[in-house]
């Protein structure tokens, strides 16, 4: 499984509209110029996020876009599985002999786990200091 910019952008606009959680909206040019990535991409990608319900656009000259749950309730799976589609690591798992099929079911739950246990305010209260917590997470 390979995450695409897409996920990962998708990652990093959640992460700081968590960070902003109940601070009102934050508009996608400023998360675009606080983290050097392309307004328009951003227009792209959030589009998802909020047709699946997990953010909310606000209008006006004060506008931007905040979560719809609150960060706790938002898992990187969510996010992941909006932007990217189901997560599968190995296509026609079912024709693959007994035992690497096992195999690849056991990476697929154990990326899976991880990706819906770790939740946006997780994400958004990590810092440096904490990589023996999360490290498996970034090095995976």
């Amino acid at each position: 499984m390979k995450i695409s910019t897409k996920g990962r952008y998708g990652l990093t606009i959640m992460i700081e509209l968590a960070k902003n959680f109940g601070e009102g909206p934050t508009p996608l040019k400023t998360i675009a110029k606080d983290n050097n990535l392309s307004e328009h991409y951003l227009e792209q990608i959030i589009s998802p996020l909020r047709n699946a319900g997990l953010v909310k656009s606000i209008r006006g000259a004060y506008g931007g876009y905040v979560l719809a749950k609150e960060p706790a309730a938002i898992t990187s799976g969510d996010i992941i599985r909006v932007l990217e589609g189901p997560i599968v690591l190995v296509e026609g798992i079912e024709d693959e002999e007994p035992a690497k099929r096992e195999l690849w079911i056991r990476i697929r739950d154990a990326i899976k786990n991880v990706l819906d246990k770790t939740t946006l305010e997780d994400l958004a209260n990590h810092t440096e200091n904490d990589h023996e917590d999360y490290g498996y997470m970034f090095y995976i």
